[in-house]
């Protein structure tokens, strides 16, 4: 849980540009290995998703289309990141508490994750979160 919002970094997606329309693969160009691929979407506009830690999953967040700010908490500093472009993504290391908000009307959030879906991996409580980072400080 020593994760800082600084081990978070956006990464580019490959991007073949075509005047017939662009193409993004997800592929080889962030560290893990995926498991699980799911998508939100008819998200009404101006709402929030997320709220969340994980204990041991990566993710990487994809604007696939529309645009959505990320803010990022761990624990000490926040961070908000603005993704609105479909060739990058956001990792999110674990020990990091994300909250997915302001998705703009028709948006999709592609989320790659390196671990199938277990629910004792999510820490929902931030209460618990803050007391989780401080006892990983000591």
């Amino acid at each position: 849980m020593s994760m800082t919002i600084f081990d978070c970094s956006l990464i580019q997606l490959n991007k073949i540009a075509n005047r017939a329309g662009n193409i993004t693969s997800v592929e080889g160009n962030f560290p893990f290995e995926v498991k699980r691929v799911f998508y939100t979407y008819d998200i009404p506009g101006g709402e929030s998703r997320g709220a969340h830690a994980h204990k041991e999953c990566h993710q990487l967040l994809v604007a696939a289309s529309g645009s959505f700010e990320v803010v990022l908490d761990d624990g000490k500093n926040k961070r908000t990141v603005l993704l609105n472009r479909p060739f990058y993504g956001l990792h999110i290391p674990p020990g990091i508490w994300a909250a997915e908000q302001s998705f703009s009307s028709g948006s999709i959030c592609l989320v790659l994750t390196s671990h199938k879906y277990d629910k004792d991996d999510y820490i929902r409580d931030y209460a618990e979160f803050i007391n989780l980072k401080k006892n990983s400080n000591e």
